[in-house]
């Protein structure tokens, strides 16, 4: 097998195995998942959300991160990883936010990219999930990977494979499909030993780039 899976019947199989596709963040309002997307680089979305189960109590607004002391909002982000440099993000995007837009998260990708540490990814995460907004497809490594084997894409670089399923799959449909990718590289597409086997696109994937596959 060597061609991807029509647009229509790959939609229609991710729907039924993930009927509610989601992102796996904790938030209650878009500017928690904004700080939550921020902190989830290198770092596992199971592992955030213990951090922002007290974190967004103690700091609850853009106001909160602005103000709070440095070295206090570090140790409360060192679980996560790389906790200097985003802490330091975390507080210059929160200020930004209050100076240019009133503390309120802004509902467009070019506003949002303006934002400290807000590259597409994050932005196409926050639109699409707190706002429900199509501002575009969400590209991390699983929704990467994905593509990549189910022949949906030969690109590499993350913006280069958001145009080409922009192109792909009906607009209306970009909400779903960026979680609902990855969530299935994350649970049954994973990097190593992915699981074909219970897989239900297994009969339709090209498996481009599995060991003695096309």
């Amino acid at each position: 097998m060597s061609a991807a899976p029509p647009i229509a019947s790959l939609l229609q199989q991710l729907r039924k195995a993930h009927p509610e596709a989601r992102y796996e963040l904790n938030w209650s309002t878009p500017f928690e998942l904004l700080v939550a997307t921020i902190l989830a680089a290198q770092c596992t979305d199971e592992r955030v959300n213990r951090v922002t189960a007290t974190l967004f109590q103690k700091y609850p607004g853009p106001q909160a991160f602005a103000q709070a002391d440095p070295a206090a909002l570090e140790e409360e982000l060192r679980p996560t990883g790389f906790y200097k440099q985003k802490a330091k993000t975390v507080q210059a995007m929160s200020r930004e936010l209050l100076a240019h837009f009133g503390g309120e998260v802004p509902r467009s990708l070019e506003a949002l990219v303006t934002l400290p540490g807000v590259a597409r990814k994050t932005a196409n995460v926050v639109l699409n999930t707190a706002f429900q907004l199509p501002s575009g497809v969400i590209v991390d490594t699983h929704v990467a990977r994905v593509s990549q084997r189910l022949g949906l894409t030969k690109k590499k670089k993350p913006e280069d494979i958001e145009q080409e399923l922009m192109r792909l799959v009906p607009q209306d449909q970009w909400t779903f499909f960026g979680p609902a990718m990855v969530l299935h590289g994350r649970y049954t597409c994973m990097a190593r030993k992915p699981r074909c086997e219970a897989c239900p696109l297994e009969t339709s994937c090209p498996k481009v780039g599995l060991t003695g596959e096309a």
